[in-house]
């Protein structure tokens, strides 16, 4: 089974960077540019795990972790937060793994190998 990601992140850069990344671990990935679309997708249909952007407009990222960990229908994704902000500024987020910018496709895959086997 094909492990499903949902990746929020505002840079459209950033967001196709990972999609491709991801897609190339075999994940299902969709994505979303802002919190509150990031919200609504995984509401409406959890993913397995989340990659998510700490600065994000509107509704930030540390928002939206608290929002998915505290909701019965996502508190059991797995969440991986892409920042330029060092590990130690966001440990107040309790994510499963960081995964600092900028990242190159081993560091994803790192990240991603941390949580599970993807194949």
């Amino acid at each position: 089974m094909q492990p499903r990601v949902l990746v929020i992140e505002d840079e459209e850069d950033v967001r196709d960077l990972l999609q491709r990344h991801l897609n190339g671990l075999g994940c299902q990935v969709r994505t979303a540019e802002s919190g509150e679309i990031g919200l609504l997708l995984a509401v409406s249909d959890p993913p397995d795990l989340v990659v998510l952007d700490i600065r994000l407009p509107g509704v930030d990222g540390r928002e939206v972790a608290r929002t998915l960990q505290s909701d019965p229908r996502t508190r059991d994704c797995r969440i991986v937060v892409t920042s330029v902000l060092d590990a130690e500024d966001l440990l107040d987020i309790n994510a499963d793994a960081v995964l600092p910018k900028p990242f190159r496709r081993a560091d994803v895959k790192k990240a991603v190998d941390s949580l599970w086997e993807v194949n």
